[in-house]
């Protein structure tokens, strides 16, 4: 689901889940390819087509293209008359999935995550035909491995969303070239193509390229310190704080640097986590879900007296069935029945990679329980995962519901890059006092200054609730308690530990189908497992992102250049690949970032494929 909001193990992709020689003898749970389509091979998690199909373009209410959704059918690619935006093997390039057309939800056969959503501009009135993002545009992963597209409900999208913009913006400047200019019209206007309609759609497109230039110059200038995202990832929170913060309420005084770039998590299980984010920041999934939207520009109304204020385009009631088909079917309670329900990570699929080694794995198994266990818990697979004490008890607020206790490891303690946690904690913003924000920590005129984790939370939270009223009739307690989750609007950005201080911490997941998610590390400063196992010194400090190559060997994408490739340089703030480290002899005193001693090739080896069995 979301490019932002979703939890993920910073702490430690070890890629490695735990259980005996036994596991690796219990009968399969189901098949693990569900069908083969043009687009590749679907692997069985739980969804059938429909189900998939329906998520794949499942709008949010989201405008994430400043343009009408005709106008992107009718762009071409810069600089290539006739060669049109939307081809899929152009948005191939940069990481999008292909999609069959659908005459409900997807007509013009547009790829994985875009969305075609009718709308009314809750500022204006004026009915939009709008383009976005889906979740499913950041969560579908697709691994290749010789000539097979293996493609993942749930897993990490590896999309070049920063490239995508910039091609867009090209596009639209393309368009309004002189040359260029009449095929684009007769493509938007069809039969009402005249010389007026053609002068105001010129107008309009002008206007649209001057209203972009601004939104990057003004983003550019209060930006110093960004950080380059290219494929997998995104700096998701940052990015959230700038467009409601800073575009969406006309505040440039609140953009900040795109500091942290995080690699999009894998979604599969998190319904049941009790908060998520890869710093642990979020408890609710509606405020997880809505956020997300409004971060890839949702309309929200916050200052017009002709409507009421938090009215907005954002659909609660698609992100409610989105996360309905993540969780379960109603009525599902894995403390109970022993098992997540809804979307399953993917298994091995023995048929299109290498079969795993059923002894080396076994001797995975122990290493595994030995060095891994104790964070990222025993295997999903086992009944020990089951009765572990991190299951909370059910309360009054989660309906008889029990909620898996992420384990949570501070910054200090783990090594893994800072940037995240500690500049989420460090934001702040400022909020006409008049939105009734709680909890300024000072004031100045007219604004409150607030922290930016609790003024997120609030705003997403009058949204939503704005929603709930405007229903007809409003929706009633008990189904916005079910819509939410059963969870309270927790917001955080430190994490109490056993020795009572407050810290930022990063989480450490369950490790159920930890091999589909390349790269790894919170960040995706490590491209592969057996790269993350090794010392330091021997993890890459240079490498290129964009391959879908998949490396059976070392779990992870290739690292080779390809046509369209990003090359990340760990030495950068926000980059780093440091922490989660196997160094020193045994016995050896830990140290910040040193999680246990080293662990010898033959080591590596048996945990990767263990991690294999997951």
């Amino acid at each position: 689901m979301k490019n932002w909001v979703l939890v993920g193990a910073a702490v430690a992709v070890l890629a490695v889940a735990a259980g005996g020689y036994a596991l690796f003898h219990k009968p399969a749970m189901g098949p693990v390819i569900s069908g083969t389509t043009p687009q590749g091979t679907w692997l069985a998690q739980g969804w059938d087509d429909k189900a998939r199909q329906w998520y794949h373009h499942a709008g949010q209410g989201t405008s994430t293209f400043p343009i009408q959704y005709r106008w992107f059918l009718a762009l071409e690619q810069p600089g290539k008359p006739n060669q049109m935006m939307s081809d899929p093997a152009y948005l191939d390039g940069f990481g999008f999935i292909s999609s069959p057309a659908d005459k409900d939800g997807n007509p013009d056969g547009l790829p994985v995550g875009f969305a075609r959503s009718h709308a009314v501009n809750p500022r204006t009135g004026a009915g939009i035909d709008q383009i976005g993002f889906t979740c499913a545009a950041c969560h579908t992963g697709r691994i290749d491995y010789q000539g097979t597209h293996m493609l993942i409900d749930g897993g990490p999208g590896l999309i070049d969303l920063g490239g995508f913009r910039e091609a867009l913006g090209k596009a639209l400047a393309f368009a309004v070239m002189a040359p260029n200019f009449p095929r684009f019209a007769v493509r938007v206007l069809g039969p009402a193509d005249s010389p007026a309609n053609r002068d105001a759609l010129r107008a309009a497109l002008f206007r649209t390229i001057a209203e972009g230039l601004w939104e990057k110059t003004t983003e550019d200038a209060h930006g110093q310190g960004t950080i380059a995202e290219g494929f997998g990832r995104l700096d998701a929170l940052n990015r959230i704080g700038n467009e409601v913060f800073g575009h969406q309420m006309g505040r440039p005084d609140n953009l900040r640097p795109l500091s942290a770039p995080v690699a999009f998590p894998h979604i599969w299980d998190t319904h049941w986590f009790d908060w998520v984010q890869y710093n642990g920041s979020i408890e609710q999934p509606m405020v997880r879900n809505a956020g997300e939207a409004m971060g890839v520009r949702a309309i929200i109304n916050y200052s017009d007296p002709t409507t009421p204020r938090f009215t907005s385009t954002v659909r609660v009631d698609n992100l409610d069935r989105i996360e309905a088909q993540l969780a379960g079917p109603a009525g599902s309670n894995p403390a109970a029945d022993g098992k997540f329900g809804g979307l399953r990570p993917p298994a091995w699929p023995e048929t299109i990679l290498p079969k795993y080694d059923r002894k080396l794995a076994a001797q995975g198994a122990d290493l595994y329980r030995q060095r891994c266990q104790g964070c990222h818990l025993p295997p999903v697979g086992s009944d020990a995962f089951w009765k572990a004490r991190q299951w909370l008890p059910p309360s009054s607020v989660s309906n008889g519901l029990r909620y898996l206790a992420i384990t949570m490891i501070p910054v200090e303690e783990i090594g893994t890059d800072p940037a995240q946690a500690l500049d989420m904690k460090a934001r702040t913003v400022k909020v006409d006092r008049s939105l009734g924000l709680a909890n300024p920590v000072s004031t100045s005129g007219r604004d409150g200054v607030y922290g930016f984790g609790g003024a997120l939370g609030n705003v997403v939270e009058l949204v939503v609730n704005r929603w709930y009223d405007s229903q007809k009739p409003p929706t009633s307690a008990a189904e916005r308690a079910r819509i939410n989750g059963y969870r309270n609007n927790g917001i955080r950005d430190s994490v109490r530990q056993k020795d009572g201080r407050m810290l930022p911490s990063y989480a450490a997941r369950p490790l159920d189908g930890i091999w589909a998610t390349p790269p790894f590390l919170h960040n995706g400063s490590v491209p592969t497992i057996w790269d993350l196992l090794s010392p330091l010194a021997e993890r890459p400090k240079t490498f290129w992102l964009g391959n879908r190559e998949y490396d059976p060997v070392k779990l992870g994408y290739r690292t080779t250049k390809v046509q369209r490739a990003f090359l990340l340089d760990t030495s950068v703030r926000g980059n780093r690949n440091t922490g989660h480290r196997f160094e020193g002899p045994p016995g050896a005193p830990r140290s910040p970032g040193i999680i246990g001693p080293a662990l010898s090739p033959a080591e590596r080896a048996a945990l990767i494929e263990y991690l294999k069995t997951l």
